[in-house]
């Protein structure tokens, strides 16, 4: 059902680099290059993240309880790429671990202007 989702920046050149290289661990593309926004998808018609300059000029802020989760193939590349966000000057919000019963592996980041960001898979260690 979700199509996109946009998180606010006040850099957008800092901002596209950091997904940029977090985001080609998955295989994940630029596939809109607009001057205020950019958004990538592993393919065609499937879900995007974007980033993008707020349209009405004002200073662009994180939600307090806006949280998007990008679904991973493997409790393995949930890690990675929580190390990776890490990495590209992104912070902890959470090591990767099984969370709610185990049925789920989780790993929480914020980037680097504050969004809150988890990566997620199936816990097949829960099986």
């Amino acid at each position: 059902m979700i199509g996109y989702i946009t998180l606010g920046t006040n850099d957008i050149d800092k901002a596209t680099e950091f997904y940029e290289a977090l985001l080609s661990e998955i295989g994940a593309k630029r596939v809109v290059n607009e001057d205020h926004l950019k958004m990538w998808s592993v393919a065609r018609g499937q879900p995007m993240l974007g980033v993008i300059k707020p349209h009405n000029g004002e200073a662009a802020t994180f939600g307090n309880g806006t949280m998007p989760a990008l679904l991973l193939d493997s409790t393995e590349t949930v890690t990675k790429m929580h190390a990776k966000a890490i990495e590209l000057g992104g912070t902890d919000e959470g090591a990767p671990g099984p969370r709610g019963g185990g049925q789920l592996f989780f790993g929480y980041f914020r980037d680097p202007e504050g969004h809150k960001i988890a990566f997620y898979a199936p816990n097949k260690a829960k099986d």
